[in-house]
């Protein structure tokens, strides 16, 4: 069995703490690290990285570590041990060197994410479509059999040595007919719901794309500016509006100083009410990053009310929230009007990413500058 390697050097307390209680987890399973990267079709070194904390892994690695070890074990881990290390992984991402590679990889699971999204909901219009078909047809058939049996009592109502009620009875087809048109009407809301999905999901994956174009360039050296604040200087131009919302101080500080390297105005509100008013005070907002979980209005609510408003229903809004990998709250994100998500603690290379890319749409649709 090949070993773990040792403990990488210089590592952050918060880092090694985590990699201790990865290597525990992972010793216990008794297998190699090659074998058990190639059971979870990952790369073996990027699989060893992580256990000797020289790199943080993403929370599902840390998942389906406990999700095997429990089919191993024949139990599930306590809930107690999950939030340990689930604290013990925040505090690591919290304290790791944030890197361009890191936010590449993060970017591209949301684009696969986005594209399972798409093809899943492609599939599923195409099967309603089929048993929408399929019951127009049927409907088609039941109305020329109706009109034939009608027809058919009119005939035999003008036969004098005929009974009007031996005429053919059609009440049996009219439920049928009537029951078929209901399942076309629940099909059809079905369809317009499953095409609404997949073109939300072409419109992330077309932003992820571009997010990671702007990443890749970081790599090439002629992307984004550095993770450094800017000299202190006059605004010579009228600038996009980047409106934060969170009701967490130090994420407030966080954010506008990931962000003030870039040319953007930034205006932090602590509350989804401040929110609202700062949209009535400026109605040139390139995007919203807005955090999910806040006392009072959350953001899915203060998102709503954004969206019924005319003059911001069309501000772009990126969620900022600890359940942003869970597909459930995602797909609520996107159903209340966000376009876009990141998760917590956020990586500031993803941030600047999918903000650059917004201020660069906003851009393109008002004019160099910001102007109107």
């Amino acid at each position: 069995m090949t070993e773990l390697r040792p403990l990488g050097p210089g590592l952050t307390p918060q880092a090694r703490a985590l990699a201790q209680e990865l290597r525990g987890l992972f010793h216990a399973l008794g297998v190699s690290v090659r074998r058990y990267a190639a059971r979870r079709l990952r790369d073996p070194g990027t699989l060893s990285r992580y256990l000797n904390g020289t790199r943080v892994p993403p929370w599902e690695v840390v998942v389906d570590l406990f999700t095997d070890l429990a089919e191993h074990r024949g139990r599930a881990a306590t809930p107690e041990a999950i939030a340990l290390v689930r604290r013990l992984h925040e505090e690591a991402l919290a304290t790791s060197v944030p890197s361009p590679r890191h936010a590449l990889e993060v970017l591209e699971r949301q684009l696969a994410d986005a594209d399972r999204v798409s093809r899943r909901s492609a599939v599923q219009g195409d099967v309603i479509g089929e048993a929408l078909l399929d019951r127009q047809h049927r409907i088609a058939d039941l109305e020329v059999r109706i009109s034939e049996l009608e027809a058919a009592r009119i005939a035999e109502r003008e036969r004098a040595d005929r009974a009007a009620d031996a005429a053919p009875d059609v009440s049996e087809l009219l439920r049928e007919r009537d029951a078929l048109r209901a399942q076309v009407g629940r099909l059809a809301e079905e369809l317009t719901a499953t095409r609404f999905q997949r073109d939300r999901a072409e419109e992330r994956c077309g932003l992820l794309e571009r997010q990671l174009e702007a990443m890749e360039k970081v790599q090439r050296g002629d992307g984004l500016p550095p993770l450094v604040p800017p000299a202190a200087g006059p605004v010579t131009r009228s600038l996009p509006k980047v409106l934060i919302v969170d009701d967490q101080r130090d994420n407030l500080m966080a954010m506008k100083a990931v962000l003030s390297t870039l040319s953007q105005e930034l205006v932090a509100v602590s509350s989804g009410r401040d929110a609202l008013k700062a949209l009535l005070d400026h109605d040139d907002f390139a995007v919203i990053i807005m955090d999910v979980q806040m006392p009072l209005m959350d953001g899915y609510e203060t998102a709503a009310h954004i969206k019924r408003r005319g003059r911001s229903s069309k501000v772009p809004i990126i969620f900022l929230t600890a359940m942003g990998a869970d597909p459930e709250h995602s797909a609520r994100g996107y159903a209340a009007g966000a376009v876009d998500y990141i998760g917590k603690p956020f990586d500031p290379w993803v941030l600047r990413a999918k903000v650059a890319v917004f201020t660069g749409i906003y851009l393109e649709r008002h004019g160099d500058g910001g102007t109107r």
